[in-house]
């Protein structure tokens, strides 16, 4: 392929962290962009999701029916999927079995080529279960005939990716520091600019075609000497690091679980695969589409600047599936309703929910919030620490500390569903009416829905109710004050 004059390339994985921020650099190169989601929802706040060249179709990779409709008219097709469970070979088995229905739909479709982005690490049977999975992806993508470009690659470094978040969150938060003996396997981390010129640049070159390609940084650096770096960019004391030989990965995955935002289910193969080596064995990636290529401390400096300016493209948080609505019937549901008036347009209102949570708080009682973020985090939920992509903004499926955004609509709703570990289902929901007789007068509404799951569920549904009246009313009242404090600014 020389050209790129409307050529449609598919992409798949587009809600994820990688794929999010491939699809506007290939617009960017003049490339026409299918993008294949489970929910298209996900996708509606991208700026990209609009553009002339981008068409998004509902769909999903483990549907070979869809997947052929999707491929139709494509010369390209991106693989961007995989799993992130800690379930033994039950996750090598689910990857393989979709790449391989990938892989005969591609060839029923006419595709040109599969381009993928595997992992880096040494061949041998010594291979962690995380990295042999990859492995595996990459032999059932090219069962099917249709060439494969398989780009290989360790930690990648950028703002909101999960091996930077765990490198980031373990310097910031320990001093000192209890690790297995991988601390000093050797990495060649790579700029996640650097991927992503890879992964568009293969397209204009030919010799890329069914081509297995390393692709790294400049530096190498065991993980001890990468969170002596990451210290030094953050204006930290470099921390002390005692190596422990009895941390295996599961109590390694525990481990980081506790002390970052990752679950153990993405930490497990993650620590899983620290036990191996990952260094480029051939510079052909580089030779074949030449970039500069940022150091490891260029690309850490470079990503906690995208953090401080708020410009945050993806997060590794973005990926997986978005629960359906809960099914209400067939059982109790409790619920606590609570509404005021507001003196403040419904955008204001709107904006002032829309902040809720991450840095910002919830209006009161933040230090229960943090102890149930604490006591999640204890039993292998996401905790507070989960954060948020963007201090402002909220879109579709965003990840807002242990809640999920399951439900937006501009100026009117924004509801959220907890991912914490509850007895039951719960969600949270905003509800604006705007004054029909003043532009400057509305009502927010907010109710709590809970369905428990047998006696724990109602036990916790009791237990609980004491504190809401504290607990939910100052972030009712916190929110009218924020967003009447929005208007009067506005005002002034």
């Amino acid at each position: 392929m020389t050209s790129t004059a409307k050529t449609t390339v598919l992409v798949t994985g587009a809600t994820g962290y990688i794929g999010g921020r491939l699809v506007p650099r290939l617009l960017l190169a003049g490339y026409r962009v299918r993008c294949l989601a489970r929910d298209p929802r996900k996708l509606d706040a991208r700026h990209w999701a609009r553009e002339t060249d981008i068409e998004i179709v509902q769909g999903n990779v483990a549907d070979a029916s869809s997947l052929r409709r999707a491929m139709q008219g494509c010369s390209a097709a991106y693989y961007l999927v995989h799993s992130m469970m800690a379930a033994g070979k039950a996750y090598r088995s689910h990857d393989r079995q979709l790449a391989e229905k990938f892989s005969r739909a591609a060839a029923d479709a006419g595709i040109g080529r599969i381009i993928y982005l595997g992992g880096l690490g040494e061949t041998g049977a010594d291979l962690s279960e995380h990295l042999t999975s990859r492995r595996e992806v990459e032999a059932a993508l090219a069962s099917g005939g249709v060439p494969v470009t398989v780009f290989r690659a360790a930690m990648i470094i950028g703002s909101g990716s999960a091996s930077f978040e765990i490198l980031r969150y373990l310097v910031e938060r320990l001093p000192i520091m209890l690790t297995p003996r991988w601390v000093k396997t050797e990495s060649q981390p790579i700029a996640v600019r650097n991927v992503l010129h890879y992964l568009v640049e293969c397209l204009r070159v030919p010799e890329t075609i069914g081509r297995t390609l390393d692709i790294g940084g400049p530096d190498i650096a065991t993980y001890r000497e990468l969170m002596d770096i990451m210290s030094d960019a953050m204006g930290l004391r470099r921390r002390v690091v005692i190596g422990v030989p009895v941390l295996t990965p599961r109590l390694s995955s525990l481990w980081i679980h506790l002390v970052t935002p990752l679950s153990h289910r993405i930490a497990r193969p993650l620590a899983e695969g620290l036990r191996n080596r990952v260094v480029c064995r051939n510079d052909e990636a580089a030779r074949l589409m030449p970039q500069p290529l940022l150091s490891t401390r260029e690309a850490i400096d470079a990503a906690l600047g995208k953090m401080s300016s708020r410009a945050v493209e993806t997060a590794w948080s973005d990926a997986g599936a978005i629960p359906g609505d809960p099914d209400w019937a067939g059982g109790r549901v409790f619920v606590d309703r609570r509404e005021t008036s507001v003196s403040a347009p419904a955008a204001s209102v709107f904006r002032a929910v829309c902040r809720l949570g991450g840095n910002h708080g919830y209006h009161g009682g933040d230090w229960l919030w943090r102890l149930r973020g604490v006591m999640d985090r204890v039993i292998g939920g996401p905790g507070l620490r989960r954060g948020r992509r963007d201090p402002e903004q909220l879109a579709f499926g965003d990840a807002l500390d242990f809640w999920r955004v399951v439900r937006i609509e501009q100026d009117r709703v924004v509801e959220l569903r907890a991912e914490m570990r509850l007895p039951g289902i719960a969600t949270l929901e905003f509800a604006i009416e705007q004054d029909a007789g003043d532009a400057n007068q509305s009502t927010l509404i907010q109710t709590a829905r809970f369905k428990p799951k047998g006696l724990l569920g109602l036990t916790y549904w009791y237990a609980v109710v004491p504190l809401h009246g504290f607990v939910f009313n100052a972030m009712l009242l916190g929110l009218k004050k924020d967003a009447e404090s929005e208007r009067t600014a506005a005002v002034d």
